[in-house]
């Protein structure tokens, strides 16, 4: 360095400004090697005095510095080593000045504030890595204050690591990180700018990690088995294991259940868990440990795998512990992989509802009248139709992994050959015993009364009503619709049943809705079929409009697709002085009337469930909606597995008007078996009145061409009977979500392994949404210090003991302080602005911690 650098530096010094209670700068240079004694003479500053320190005249010094000129800046400048401080007779002013140095670890150490000179080989250690300014400057950036040997190492390989934090921890993130990218920038950077023994002894000193072939994929391996002990305490890991386990697995089980969690960090854990796993073989150990012993454990995809194949054989096998199954699946519902599995194991739960239905109703529908039949599916046996939609939309979004064929095979056999059957088998008897080739069933709200039964009476209390009849929207979707609507949006929804028209299709049930004095079904001489309202075809929507304004003039129709991108101002220019609004909706239909599309139908179900909950909700916002009735034109039929040819019928004989796989209308009565007839008589105004033959159950007349799956036109349960969902907008029901609150009155921490319980103070229920929280400790400077739990408060059980939740918390093995304060943070998962649902202090108390809790 020379004299100009020197001056410059001694400059900066001087020109700092002065700290609390100094009244001057004194600034000691000592010059061991003597570099600088011939040049000290041409050192010059305005107002700052220059003086040799030498062993001759300590008390001199000592003597101008206190009494002769107490006001006057110093250099003070000594041709000799830094006394200890035991021997410095100058200690004093030096703690009321400071030290400069030519030497560039000193420099380094003044400038960082490391003021221990033990430290200064470690610091010397590193002079590659000080000796570039981007490395310093981020050095420098993490204002560490409590310098020790680890803080340093620390540091730099944080640096290297490019890391914003600067924790062995997050050191570690980045080099597994970097692993499973073939990336390993960051320990190339360590090995040439840092000191990898160093990493490896704060691997040994925070992990206990002492194995003797080290390399960055066995330490990996280590943190994950030693998780999965930790995670799975019941779990005989094998011998060839043991030695990868830490006797300390606090901070390890810390470190892997962030990192599994963060979002930026979620890739790069499955990833090196699918390579830990396939070094192990963990599939070979997976089919000789009890499962229950690991049915919490999330170290490896391999768990839900192995979970998943485990419920699939039993309930193949017919092993009916659906109790147990679901309990399972609960445990999983809150750990690491769900998320990728979600749809496989929604697809299973659904499979043991439909088994546990068939179970409860022991493979059996009683017989019964036609009526009574009605009343039992639209109370109970729906249930069967929509876990059967559901199983299949959640198996068809999982089929890229190939899973559940052989629980596919199981709910195909429930759903078509017990259920299906004996509902059928049943129907048909009580049609024929109870109708005598009558349509209407007595008793029951029919679907050519809706208008006058349904709308009118709101137009008598000159009220305003909107209509959403959507194709195709079976009573079974209906449910699960007042259901979403009851939970998500500020009103009450309950639903009704109506018989739809026969056959149950779109010709004759929009027809049916409207305001009508006569319907009728015409053929012309060219063949074409028209059903004609009060004398007039009302194909397309200014027809139907047409009709309603001849009842009501305030009235219009309008498709959901052209209402959908309206503005709230649009909305109301066109809807908003109608009293009367049909707003047609197509989603199920439009998919599953076409044989390439028919698969995709329990997909488009759901789809228009999102579509028309998002219609009433936009009625509700824009237009200020008070009513809304939401119901359908027919239902269907539909099952996976092709149909076979036993399940069809030779076609009627006969002349008929038309014909459909589930249905023939024609002006005479045939004589065909396996079939049912009904009079048009009551329902259209032909005269004389047409004949409508249906096969018996679910059965399909035999027709060319594809599409036999998806089918309606028919007289079945599911074809026939539609919802009628009323729902009443209220905005004085208030949405919120259930309470969870710490039931242990203790705010006092003693062992490093904690157990708290939360209670879920209501259950969930209508207007009372389920709430996510995650769970974790932190210290006063917000550093995480446990494991994060994921709290999923959804129970809806009316007994509070069944709304306990246990959660495990395990602390990193590191000091606490008695006196601090610290936090468990609870956190809404769902929130994105206040997160913080609740903190609760605590304070730590642990005499000693070896990494086993005690």
């Amino acid at each position: 360095m020379n004299l100009k650098e020197v001056r410059r530096m001694l400059n900066e010094l001087f020109q700092k400004p002065l700290c609390y209670g100094q009244k001057r700068h004194l600034v000691f240079w000592y010059d061991g090697a003597g570099d600088f004694k011939e040049d000290i003479n041409d050192l010059q500053f305005d107002q700052i005095r220059v003086w040799k320190l030498t062993s001759h005249n300590l008390f001199a010094t000592k003597y101008e510095l206190e009494k002769k000129d107490p006001n006057s800046s110093f250099l003070i400048y000594a041709p000799m080593a830094k006394p200890a401080p035991h021997e410095d007779w100058l200690l004093d002013q030096l703690k009321m000045g400071m030290e400069f140095s030519t030497d560039k670890t000193t420099v380094i150490m003044r400038e960082l504030g490391i003021a221990d000179p033990i430290l200064q080989p470690i610091v010397k250690h590193y002079a590659k890595f000080f000796n570039n300014k981007q490395r310093y400057t981020a050095f420098q950036s993490f204002e560490i204050t409590d310098f020790d040997q680890q803080s340093i190492d620390v540091g730099v390989l944080s640096v290297l690591c490019r890391n914003t934090v600067n924790t062995p921890d997050e050191v570690v993130k980045t080099l597994m990180r970097e692993y499973v990218e073939e990336s390993n920038r960051s320990w190339e950077a360590i090995g040439k700018f840092g000191d990898p023994e160093s990493f490896w002894i704060l691997m040994e000193r925070m992990y206990d990690y002492t194995r003797n072939e080290r390399s960055l994929q066995d330490l990996f391996t280590f943190f994950l088995l030693t998780y999965l002990s930790g995670t799975a305490p019941d779990l005989k890991l094998p011998d060839c294991w043991k030695d990868y386990v830490s006797l300390k697995p606090m901070n390890i089980i810390v470190l892997m259940n962030q990192f599994m969690n963060q979002s930026d960090n979620r890739d790069a854990f499955q990833k090196l868990s699918e390579l830990v796993a396939s070094t192990i073989y963990l599939d070979d150990y997976l089919k000789k440990w009890d499962i229950q012993d690991y049915v919490g454990a999330d170290a490896f995809r391999g768990f839900d795998g192995a979970v998943i194949e485990y419920i699939e054989a039993q309930l193949a096998a017919g092993v009916d512990q659906f109790d147990t199954y679901q309990n399972m699946i609960n445990a999983r519902r809150t750990l690491h992989w769900y998320h990728d599995y979600r749809d496989v194991y929604v697809a299973i739960e659904e499979a043991i509802l439909l088994m546990r239905l068939d179970k409860e109703h022991q493979h059996f529908v009683p017989e019964a009248s036609s009526y009574d039949l009605i009343q039992a599916y639209i109370k109970d046996y729906y249930r069967y139709d929509r876990a059967y939609r559901k199983f299949y939309t959640a198996y068809d979004r999982c089929q890229k992994d190939d899973l559940l064929i052989t629980l596919r095979e199981q709910v195909e056999r429930v759903y078509g050959n017990v259920y299906m059957r004996e509902l059928a088998t049943k129907w048909t008897q009580g049609l024929k015993q109870s109708q005598n080739e009558k349509w209407p069933i007595a008793g029951v709200p029919q679907q050519n009364r809706f208008y006058p039964d349904l709308i009118q009476p709101f137009l008598k209390k000159n009220e305003r009503v909107f209509v959403i009849i959507s194709d195709a929207f079976r009573y079974e979707a209906g449910r699960e619709l007042m259901d979403r609507l009851n939970l998500e949006l500020r009103g009450t929804a309950e639903i009704a049943a109506m018989q739809s028209t026969l056959p149950s299709f779109t010709a004759l049930g929009i027809p049916a809705m409207l305001p009508h004095h006569s319907i009728r079904y015409e053929i012309s001489e060219s063949g074409n079929q028209s059903v004609k309202v009060d004398d007039v075809i009302i194909t397309g929507i200014e027809k139907r409009t047409l009709l309603l304004q001849k009842r009501v003039k305030e009235s219009f129709a309008i498709r959901e697709r052209d209402i959908r991108d309206l503005s709230r101002q649009e909305m109301r220019e066109r809807l908003q002085s109608k009293k009367v609004i049909y707003i047609y909706h197509n989603r199920i239909d439009a998919n599953g009337d076409h044989a390439p599309s028919e698969s995709e139908v329990f997909a488009a179900t759901t789809q228009a469930i999102d579509e028309i909950t998002v219609l009433i909700n936009k009625l509700v916002n824009n237009l200020s909606a008070s009513t809304i009735l939401v119901t359908a034109d027919h239902g269907y039929l539909y099952q996976r597995d092709p149909i076979k040819q036993s399940d069809k019928l030779p076609v009627v004989s006969g002349q008929t008007l038309q014909m459909n796989r589930r249905f023939v209308i024609g002006d005479q009565k045939p004589n065909s078996e396996g079939t049912l007839t009904f009079s048009t008589e009551g329902l259209l105004s032909n005269d004389p009145p047409l004949f409508v033959t249906v096969p018996n159950g679910a059965e399909r007349f035999m027709i060319q061409g594809a599409g036999a799956n998806y089918v309606h036109g028919g007289a079945m349960l599911q074809e026939i009977v539609v919802p009628v969902v009323t729902f009443r907008n209220n905005r004085s029901n208030i949405l919120r979500k259930v309470n969870a609150k710490l039931m242990s009155s203790s705010r006092k921490i003693t062992t490093m392994i904690l157990f708290l319980e939360f209670f879920q103070t209501e259950p969930v229920e209508e207007k009372v949404h389920p709430r996510r929280l995650i769970a974790y400790f932190i210290d006063s400077h917000g550093e995480r210090i446990t494991n994060e739990n994921h709290l999923l408060a959804d129970r809806s059980s009316e007994k509070p003991a069944d709304r306990v939740y246990r959660e495990k918390f395990v602390f990193k093995n590191r000091d606490y302080n008695r006196q601090a304060t610290y936090f468990l943070v609870l956190e809404d998962e769902e929130e994105n602005v206040e997160k913080n649902f609740e903190r609760i202090p605590f304070t730590i108390d642990i005499a000693f911690s070896d990494g086993y809790g005690v």
